[in-house]
């Protein structure tokens, strides 16, 4: 017999539950009429976006501080930069 699904199944995922989680898990998903393995899959694409998310919050705060600390050395190329911005910014009439 053919698969339904246009989806075809790659991978199966076994992991040990509490009973009762378990019927609880069903019971839940069972009232909203979704199966099970729908909803846990939602929940773990939910999950690497998570992590995706932090990730890239993690790295742009990493490049902040490294910008903060460069801007920190009167010396360096971008604390030049911000001079020549709060520069432009005064000619221009954009000072707080």
């Amino acid at each position: 017999m053919p698969r339904l699904s246009q989806h075809p199944k790659e991978e199966s995922f076994n992991f040990r539950v509490d009973p009762k989680l378990k019927a609880d898990f069903q019971r839940a998903t069972e009232a909203e009429d979704k199966p099970a393995a729908q909803v846990l899959r939602d929940f773990m694409r939910a999950y690497v976006e998570r992590q995706r998310e932090r990730a890239f919050a993690a790295e742009a705060r990493r490049q902040s501080r490294v910008l903060a600390e460069r801007v920190a050395d009167p010396g360096s190329d971008e604390a030049e930069v911000m001079r020549w911005i709060e520069d432009v910014s005064d000619a221009d009439g954009w000072t707080a």
